[in-house]
């Protein structure tokens, strides 16, 4: 780990030649990513790659079989800096930008989708709002602690009955004396096993609907709180998932996270960012299902030949490529309009929208070119399809994806 160390310094010390301009709008930089990635990002690749080949691929379809999160992994994920990747190096994290946070979450995912979904989970929807909205007490108490991959966090906003309609939270707050209480269950939790702490939204004035729901800070040990049993999920069963349960849950005063009444505000820029990663989780799983039906269909010999040469398995596999690279240039579009402050919330809809639904359509067609292979967990594919599925549903539906966008699309035509 100590070349993977050196690396990261390496990143950091290129990183600060790579500042992009945005006033006229798209950078070189920004052009010439669409091309080819910045040699800093293709840096990162390179070492997500390797250690993706060394500690991921040889364990990732026991830990799913198991449902076995990959503690050794993430700790070992932390030590090169990938779970505070876009932490800036004043606050202790690694300071790269989202367009290599994009990079590593594909990489990653490519290798174990659970892990990449921890991997985006923690980053994203934990780190990220308290990065964002902490005040410097709560990052050095709720934020330092959890970017050496020895504990991960986790975001709930998700309860039972409230699914899309995110403003319905029915886990309340009470502040009393110097503690807020919550009461309530939430639903669906990444990381929640494993989690350290949880970024929570509940209602503090039921009477301003989605304007009276507040962000807080929550300890795992804080009294009150338990977990529910692990859900027994389709995919992605290397990350635990389940309800988080608060009885009477005592947190101090201080663990509001942004002001009152700011909860949605933080839940709703959360997950912009948020998409950014799950469509690079997507793109991952679309790669490895390419990889694998171009690695069986050149070693499967049918009619005297390989069926790699067949016409009917180019055209899947030209159809899979084709829409893998529009969607990647969609999230890598995404991540540059992230870097540079500039309005992203549409593309990062479309490229979740485009890589998930690309990652589901590879997964099945890599299937159809293995054919009963591709059913059978002696193959890698069939976990890509299992996989593939969730990231059409968490982080936004692509109903809802799809209501984003044509909202926005709306707006920029003026006639909202």
């Amino acid at each position: 780990m100590a070349a993977a160390k050196m690396t990261m310094r390496s990143f950091r010390n290129f990183a600060r030649c790579e500042v992009p301009t945005f006033a006229s709008g798209l950078s070189p930089r920004m052009l010439s990513t669409f091309a080819r990635l910045p040699e800093v990002h293709e840096m990162l690749r390179k070492t997500c790659r390797d250690f993706v080949e060394k500690e991921l691929k040889p364990v990732a379809a026991e830990n799913d079989r198991h449902h076995r999160f990959p503690k050794q992994q993430v700790k070992k994920m932390g030590e090169m800096g990938l779970m505070s990747i876009v932490i800036p190096e004043s606050e202790g994290g690694l300071g790269l930008d989202s367009l290599a946070y994009s990079v590593a979450v594909e990489e990653i995912s490519r290798g174990c989708a659970a892990t990449g979904c921890i991997m985006s989970a923690h980053n994203s929807l934990y780190l990220w709002p308290i990065l964002k909205y902490g005040t410097k007490e709560q990052k050095e108490r709720h934020l330092k602690p959890f970017m050496d991959g020895s504990i991960v966090g986790s975001f709930a906003l998700s309860e039972p009955g409230n699914g899309s309609d995110a403003g319905a939270a029915s886990t309340v707050a009470k502040l009393v004396g110097n503690e807020w209480v919550l009461n309530g269950t939430k639903a669906w939790i990444t990381n929640a096993h494993e989690s350290g702490g949880f970024v929570v939204f509940a209602t503090t004035d039921k009477q301003k609907k989605h304007k009276g729901i507040s962000a807080f800070i929550v300890p795992r040990d804080s009294p009150g709180l338990s977990l529910g049993k692990k859900e027994d999920k389709l995919g992605i069963r290397a990350s635990s998932t389940s309800n988080v349960i608060f009885e009477d849950c005592c947190v101090p005063k201080g663990n509001l996270l942004g002001e009152q009444g700011q909860g949605f505000k933080i839940a709703m820029s959360t997950l912009d960012g948020g998409r950014i990663g799950i469509a690079s989780q997507a793109l991952g799983i679309a790669q490895a299902s390419i990889d694998c039906a171009i690695d069986y269909a050149a070693k499967r010999i049918a009619f005297g030949s390989p069926i790699l040469k067949l016409q009917t398995i180019q055209m899947k596999l030209a159809d899979m490529e084709t829409r893998l690279e529009s969607a990647r240039l969609l999230t890598w579009k995404a991540a540059l309009l992230k870097d540079g402050q500039m309005p992203f919330i549409k593309e990062a809809a479309m490229a979740k929208l485009a890589a998930s639904e690309t990652a589901t359509f590879a997964a099945h067609q890599a299937i159809q070119i293995l054919g009963g292979m591709g059913y059978v967990s002696d193959m890698p594919a069939e976990r890509y399809y299992r996989d593939a599925r969730i990231t059409e549903i968490y982080e936004g539906t692509s109903e809802i994806q799809r209501l984003v966008i044509a909202n926005n699309l709306i707006k920029e035509y003026g006639l909202n």
